[in-house]
């Protein structure tokens, strides 16, 4: 098939399956981790005060200080809110904590000598265990070239849940990594480390301008970001030595690229090369860590978004989203503001012209022309988890820059509706595509026998949700999620406590523990779903001060056991899919409602995908889909909640042939539904 010039190597193979494409010295270490976290005032990981980057760079330890000096042109702009750390915050019993601890488990289950295999028979290393199945090793994914990148994402995902939980378990289990890394480096002598069969040669070939299989790029991200991260949130001194050896590596392999060469090499898909390469400039203060983040940002997308112009028809979705996250990176590094406008163009775009109602977009992994919605409704190959993932790190990322509730408010429906979605309850395992298409299932990975990119990223996704219910500045603190969670604000020498069965019920309690007085600023997110919010302060009512889609401010002296109680009343409403206004989904306050459309075809184990190819060709079994005979104005008096069950409605008489029962689509399961439903 002809190949895209804004995204040369964006083909499907074969059998369909869209492939994931795109288009000398050692690095001087500069500070130290604990040098950088002295002189930002912040404690170790092991003191609880430690550092927790998803990729953004207001988490991690330079994100928080003056960044080194530069002679290029223009101002990093000044970040208005930056998160808490991980340490900081601690989830409480809910469905959150449950989905982490779920993650938890299946984490600690799998075997690093097995995702090590690879690299040590790269370096010449007998390996000590077996290697993994599916991306890890076996045909048909053999030319994807992913093998690797689960334990990058390991190291990510096992240093989130550090940092969240304190688990010893999964700092030891880190060290071993780096470790084992670190001995397959000194065994290749090069600063590589890699798990692809063919060694270095699929990397060589990109360079040198050759035909090469699969996504090595990509790949290699995930490594450079597992060490990152490793060292920044886990707090393991001996990941940024190997970490530093490895981008020596990068920058001699490509030095010899012309400008020309690199960008053709980048119309394969290089995932956040361009992201992970200015935080480790900004960790080692070296210049040319900067000037190689800079070559790995594709023009080709780089330069229409910057102008306003949306260039995503027919894109790789997921190729797209990580790079728009290293732009957003450089900005706050460079402060050019190309990077910026970039960044926030490619968000409203898919936020606000190419989204579902749960928050994910595309189709076949792909970006759609807006005006064929309708046309995608049937797919079951919607909505790649992956992609929300990357598009809430984006969020944050744009959040901490300019602390609009609409990003939260996005951010609050996607991680509903998208993340804590994805993962089946009963093994924590995670989806790879979320279907629209009418009576068909969610489908979750093997345990050992699968190893998707949604995968990977799932094992990040459920380590790390107290990473945004809370963000600060000097005076301020913003709540943006109504999630059960305690925050200790240590500048302010303050613990906020949440309590609450959101969204199971509307109700919202803080309180306050501090030595002494202390004056700061509580900003509560007013949702743009809630049309009449309540605060209270000590039991007395008070002014808002604010509307839907703003934030309620509380600047006042706290004191020792002062309580905030919140109401947030939901009611239901419907949203019509794009370009159609007869489909309409159900929403309660920031839920998506999934109608239950039984169990025919389906059997224990049934949903549960080696191959993500085959998506879509599985449990196919005719389903009636009910169509509801009201208007779109008047559908929602004619549902009414069940009785006894939270969350819980139903159709009364509208349903043609017959009436349907709505329920959270987080909370379904191992079961037929349907999202989006006819009007007649």
């Amino acid at each position: 098939m002809p190949a895209d010039p804004r995204d040369a190597s964006d083909r499907n193979d074969r059998d369909g399956h869209a492939r994931r494409t795109e288009g000398s010295g050692s690095c001087d270490r500069g500070l130290s981790r604990r040098d950088w976290l002295r002189v930002l005032g912040v404690g170790t990981v092991g003191a609880g005060f430690g550092l927790a980057p998803t990729g953004l760079l207001a988490e991690r330890a330079p994100y928080d200080g003056p960044l080194p000096p530069s002679p290029r042109p223009g101002r990093p702009p000044e970040r208005v809110a930056r998160p808490f750390p991980l340490t900081a915050v601690e989830l409480l019993d809910g469905p959150f904590r449950e989905a982490q601890e779920r993650d938890a488990r299946y984490m600690l289950d799998l075997d690093p000598d097995r995702l090590l295999h690879n690299f040590r028979e790269n370096a010449g290393l007998e390996p000590k265990a077996p290697v993994y199945g599916g991306w890890e090793s076996q045909e048909p994914w053999v030319e994807i070239r992913c093998h690797g990148h689960t334990l990058g994402h390991w190291l990510t995902a096992g240093s989130l849940m550090y940092a969240s939980t304190g688990d010893r378990r999964f700092r030891d289990r880190i060290d071993y990594i780096v470790a084992e890394l670190a001995a397959c480096q000194e065994a290749w002598g090069t600063g590589l480390v890699c798990a692809f069969p063919d060694g270095d040669e699929t990397l060589r070939r990109a360079v040198n301008g050759e035909p090469f299989e699969g996504v090595p790029w990509y790949t290699m991200h995930k490594i450079f970001a597992g060490l990152r991260d490793a060292h920044l949130v886990a707090g393991s001194d001996r990941a940024l030595p190997v970490l530093v050896r490895l981008t020596d590596w990068a920058w001699e392999l490509t030095a010899p690229m012309s400008d020309a060469a690199f960008q053709r090499m980048l119309d394969r898909e290089h995932g956040g090369m361009n992201e992970v390469l200015a935080d480790i400039h900004v960790l080692t203060g070296d210049e040319r860590c900067l000037t190689l983040a800079r070559r790995f940002c594709h023009e080709a997308l780089l330069q229409p978004l910057a102008r306003g112009v949306d260039p995503l028809n027919g894109l790789h979705a997921n190729t797209q989203i990580p790079k728009v996250v290293g732009f957003e990176r450089l900005y706050e590094i460079t402060g050019e503001e190309r990077y910026g406008r970039a960044a926030r163009f490619f968000w409203d775009t898919v936020v606000g012209e190419r989204s579902f109602v749960r928050g994910g977009h595309g189709d076949w992994e792909h970006f759609f022309p807006v005006d064929t919605f309708p046309r995608h409704l049937h797919s079951a190959k919607t909505s790649e988890t992956c992609c929300t993932y990357n598009m809430l790190r984006l969020t944050r990322q744009l959040f901490a820059a300019d602390p609009s509730a609409a990003y939260a408010d996005y951010y609050e429906r996607a991680l509903y509706n998208g993340i804590l979605a994805s993962q089946d309850p009963e093994t924590g395992w995670s989806t790879y595509f979320q279907a629209t298409r009418p009576g068909y299932v969610k489908l979750y990975h093997t345990p050992i026998d699968s190893f998707w990119c949604c995968t990977g990223s799932g094992l990040e996704n459920h380590a790390k949700y107290g990473d945004s219910i809370y963000f600060r500045s000097d005076d301020t603190l913003w709540v943006n999620l109504f999630i059960p969670s305690t925050v200790r604000w240590e500048a302010k020498r303050i613990t906020l406590r949440q309590e609450t069965r959101f969204p199971e019920a509307d109700r919202v309690r803080f309180s306050v523990a501090v030595d002494r007085p202390v004056g700061a600023t509580l900003r509560i997110r007013y949702p743009g779903w809630c049309r009449d919010a309540e605060l209270r302060v000590n039991g007395r009512r008070v002014d808002l001060g604010a509307g839907p889609g703003e934030y309620m401010a509380l600047d006042r002296q706290w004191r020792d056991g002062d309580r905030v109680e919140l109401r947030l009343p939901m009611h239901l409403r419907t949203e019509a899919l794009p370009g159609a206004p007869d489909r309409v989904a159900f929403l309660y306050g920031p839920v998506v409602l999934a109608g239950r459309l039984g169990t025919e075809g389906l059997y224990p184990g049934a949903d549960i995908l080696r191959n993500e190819r085959t998506s879509g060709m599985i449990l196919e079994v005719p389903v009636e889909v009910p169509a509801l005979a009201a208007g779109a104005d008047a559908v929602t008096r004619h549902v009414r909640p069940v009785s006894g069950r939270p969350l819980t409605f139903e159709t009364v008489g509208i349903g043609r042939p017959q009436d349907v029962e709505l329920i959270p689509y987080y909370r379904l399961h191992h079961e037929r539904f349907n999202l989006y439903w006819e009007l007649l």
